[in-house]
């Protein structure tokens, strides 16, 4: 029998942690949170952070027992019950899959305006393809990538600290991806912006854009938070690698906190530089990292350069939408031919070939809005459970248990609260697929056992 290969030590598996974070998040998340949490960003990137850093802690932790392919679907399957690590595992593979539709989306909006769709369907089927090469393949692309993002980041901080705040308008706009917002302006005018992406033409249409009539309050610095922690959710990537990392027990803890820290610096530097550069701004640009760099061509640049991390990010999320799968189907939890392992590269090609498939089908009929309100949702939905997993470990093996218990507590509390503060419909639909999943999966479990 084929199986995955170990390739992998601490410095690949903290690029592949990085690849997978460095993507969205970092280029552009920083406008949808500021215009949600206005003046208390700062404070939601710090609970953001909180929620993380918990969640990794909990992971390293069940890691270090589980090290195996699959991730959350394993551990929970191992500490709980099947069901719950059915329920983990679909509730990743549905948030991850939506999450690379609407990542495919943002990056081909950015390389070939008004063709999102082919653009992002043929970067799913490129990145599938490479991944299907093997870990190794994975691993190369990633130090690229993250080089590449490291460079820009740089560029674009050093830019606005040298060049001062006066920032050049490339593409101003206000968007809310995961809402359609509307406010009124301080001259009584209601304005209406939605979806991801916004739209210059709606932000022209407001000629009197002045201040908010309601401040933030409580719920927005929450609301901000779910969107930051989009932009941290990448080092679940890394604990899908259990069978192709070496020594996976010391990697693994090391190579998720690790990536978790240095993307919570890069993250704090980038929001000094934005804050600072779009502190007397009402509307943040569209794209307000590149946007620091006034020369027009620097500027071309670094949306180019988010758009390649948009696609790292993305190749790391079908990387780790492949081996969950192909964990559930050796459990029999999803049809076997998904646990096929290619005996040349030994990746999962059959599971890498069949995430695409279903992450093209969302770029083709769900609308951005849903995407990412419908993976913030089942992604923190998963990480609880996680939690409840960390803690029921606590009891079955003390001497393993190196987390205190009140971080895990403080973690389930934090994704619990995040959900419900998430726009209704992303929650609805969340909990509805997953209802239908386990209904079938009862339905097949009760068939077999006749």
């Amino acid at each position: 029998m084929t199986t995955l290969e170990r390739r992998l030590g601490v410095p690949g598996a903290i690029v592949v942690g990085l690849c997978a974070m460095l993507g969205a998040g970092v280029f552009f998340v920083w406008t949808p949170a500021a215009f949600v949490a206005g003046e208390w960003l700062w404070l939601a990137l710090v609970l953001a952070a909180v929620v993380a850093i918990a969640n990794a802690l909990s992971t390293a932790q069940l890691a270090m027992r589980h090290p195996v392919s699959g991730g959350g679907y394993a551990y929970a399957r191992a500490e709980l019950s099947p069901t719950a690590g059915f329920a983990a595992g679909w509730l990743f593979l549905t948030g991850k899959t939506c999450s690379a539709a609407a990542i495919a989306l943002v990056a081909a909006s950015h390389l070939w305006p008004g063709w999102e769709q082919p653009v992002a369907i043929a970067a799913v089927v490129v990145l599938a393809l490479l991944n299907a090469q093997g870990i190794r393949t994975t691993a190369w692309v990633s130090w690229v990538v993250v080089s590449l993002a490291l460079a820009g980041i740089a560029t674009a901080v050093v830019w606005s600290v040298v060049a001062g705040p006066q920032v050049l308008s490339f593409g101003w706009t206000a968007y809310a991806p995961l809402s359609d917002e509307v406010f009124v302006t301080s001259g009584g005018q209601t304005c209406s912006f939605g979806g991801i992406g916004g739209s210059d033409a709606a932000a022209a249409a407001c000629s009197d854009v002045g201040a908010l009539a309601t401040p933030p309050g409580p719920l927005a610095v929450l609301q901000g938070a779910g969107l930051l922690f989009f932009a941290f959710a990448g080092y679940a990537r890394m604990a899908t690698l259990g069978e192709e990392v070496r020594d996976p027990r010391r990697t693994l803890p090391i190579a998720i906190l690790g990536a978790l820290g240095i993307v919570l610096a890069l993250y704090a530097l980038v929001a000094w530089a934005t804050t600072t550069a779009y502190a007397d701004a009402l509307v943040w640009p569209e794209t307000p990292v590149a946007s620091l760099v006034t020369d027009p061509i620097a500027h071309r640049v670094l949306l180019t350069i988010g758009a390649i991390a948009c696609l790292g990010s993305l190749m790391g999320i079908l990387a780790g939408l492949s081996r969950t799968s192909l964990a559930m189907a050796r459990d029999g939890e999803l049809p076997g031919v998904l646990a096929r392992i290619s005996p040349r590269t030994h990746a999962p090609a059959v599971a890498e070939g069949a995430m695409a498939v279903l992450a093209i089908a969302l770029v083709l009929v769900a609308p951005p809005v849903l995407l990412v309100a419908l993976s913030s949702t089942s992604v923190l939905a998963y990480y609880a459970i996680g939690h409840v997993g960390a803690l029921r470990m606590r009891r079955a093996a003390p001497e393993e248990s190196w987390v205190p218990r009140w971080v895990s507590i403080l973690g389930l509390a934090l994704c619990t609260l995040l959900v419900v503060t998430l726009p209704w419909y992303g929650v609805v639909a969340s909990a509805l697929w997953l209802g239908i999943a386990l209904a079938i999966r009862a339905i097949r479990r009760r068939t077999a056992s006749r």
